[in-house]
């Protein structure tokens, strides 16, 4: 077993060092910022921080298997631009990768952040000071114990710290494990460029019967890049969870879950429109109503969310409160107010199937209103209301957008 494991952890190596993933070009940097989740600075403080986190004041954040950068390009630019006292370490096993990814840094003109080549696994042996927050995507279900892995980042997280982290999700990978069994067999002992060229054969040779010919929500292996193509039907060791799967492990390491991204696909009456497959709903816990959301939308490929410490019990979320300001995603409320005035219904595409949603009453006149700087009170007195009608009128609205991702929270 322990030989048999050897070899994976080699395989693994030996993959990222010749197929770098995500594949990127430093010297795009000068025109572009890759961000998403988890990791975004204003969502993590939204999440565990209930807002309230001062990043003019240091701040350690930690991405363990930072592959090419984008978790940590993206922390590292958020930080700086707030202040010079936030601090990024990247850790990978990849060399290769970690050649990129301080490319990318260097392209950015970035001095806030630090690399190390290395297994997250050896985290608590190296000795360094609690982390303000850790970002783990994509690693964790790449590990022969995945639950070695969160126990070590766990290790050298700060009790007040957070989490962001992404797992394969099983149901939308339906056909993957099938056709990486078949490559298994086939595969022997061929190089990896030799590996590549027998996968796209085989996909170009798979009768319309297999499954992943039926899953139109997986894509990585016609992008036409080889390193998209190994990770998905070549790579040495992956698995996926479902949500039950996923809390067990949590509930092991002793992690408590914070809150899923995007939580609206989490939320069975996205799906469910039907008072009689509802009226059930509004007894469950939210993780069966996480679970039942998974199980009839059938196209969630990965698991993003945001956990912590189950020791940790202070209150992490925001909340709705006269002294929050809100914060859209994008900054630019002009094409939200559009969306939102034009029908009473937002349609909104998850995996490339639309679904809609009710446009509460006054979503646009709010959204026209966030600027970043005003508090919900100070939102309150433009609209010349007392704070309950003034919730009453607009938390739907919040709480529709803060479900698709696209306004948080923060303290003045």
């Amino acid at each position: 077993m322990a030989k048999g494991r050897g070899r994976r952890d080699k395989a693994v190596r030996r993959q990222y060092e010749e197929y770098p993933y995500p594949p990127r070009d430093p010297a795009d940097e000068h025109s572009r910022l890759i961000e998403g989740s988890p990791s975004h600075l204003d969502e993590l403080n939204h999440y565990l921080f209930s807002g309230n986190r001062d990043f003019s004041k240091p701040f350690r954040a930690l991405v363990a298997g930072g592959g090419t950068g984008d978790a940590a390009i993206m922390l590292a630019q958020h930080l700086s631009d707030r202040s010079d006292q936030g601090t990024v370490t990247y850790l990978d096993l990849s060399s290769a990768s970690r050649t990129i990814a301080e490319g990318r840094a260097k392209a950015r003109g970035l001095t806030n952040m630090e690399f190390h080549t290395g297994s997250l696994l050896d985290l608590p042996d190296m000795g360094y000071a609690p982390f303000d927050y850790i970002d783990c995507c994509g690693v964790l279900h790449h590990l022969e114990e995945p639950e070695r892995g969160l126990q070590a980042l766990d290790s050298c997280l700060a009790e007040n710290g957070g989490l962001g982290l992404m797992v394969y999700a099983t149901l939308g990978r339906t056909g993957v494990y099938p056709v990486q069994n078949a490559l298994k067999l086939m595969i022997g002992e061929k190089t990896q460029s030799e590996q590549v060229k027998m996968a796209k054969e085989l996909i170009n040779s798979l009768p319309e019967s297999n499954w992943l010919n039926k899953n139109k929500y997986l894509s990585d292996h016609k992008l036409g890049e080889d390193a998209a193509l190994f990770d998905l039907l070549l790579h040495p060791r992956d698995r996926s969870y479902l949500v039950p799967e996923l809390l067990s492990m949590l509930l092991d390491c002793q992690i408590e879950l914070v809150g899923f991204i995007e939580p609206i696909r989490y939320r069975p009456e996205t799906y469910l429109k039907n008072d009689l497959l509802l009226k059930p709903v509004k007894g469950m816990d939210e993780g069966d109503k996480a679970a039942l959301a998974e199980n009839i939308c059938g196209s969630l490929k990965t698991h993003t969310f945001y956990a912590k410490k189950s020791s940790n019990t202070a209150k992490t979320v925001a909340k709705f409160n006269p002294e929050m300001i809100p914060i859209l995603k994008d900054k630019n409320p002009d094409l939200l107010v559009k969306a939102l005035s034009a029908q009473s219904k937002l349609n909104v595409g998850f995996d490339g199937e639309s679904h809609s949603f009710n446009v509460p009453e006054g979503a646009a006149e709010f959204v026209a209103v966030i600027d970043g700087q005003r508090s919900l009170s100070e939102i309150q007195s433009h609209f010349s209301l007392n704070w309950q009608n003034f919730r009453n009128r607009y938390a739907a609205t919040y709480t529709l957008l803060n479900g698709l991702n696209l306004l948080w929270l923060r303290s003045s």
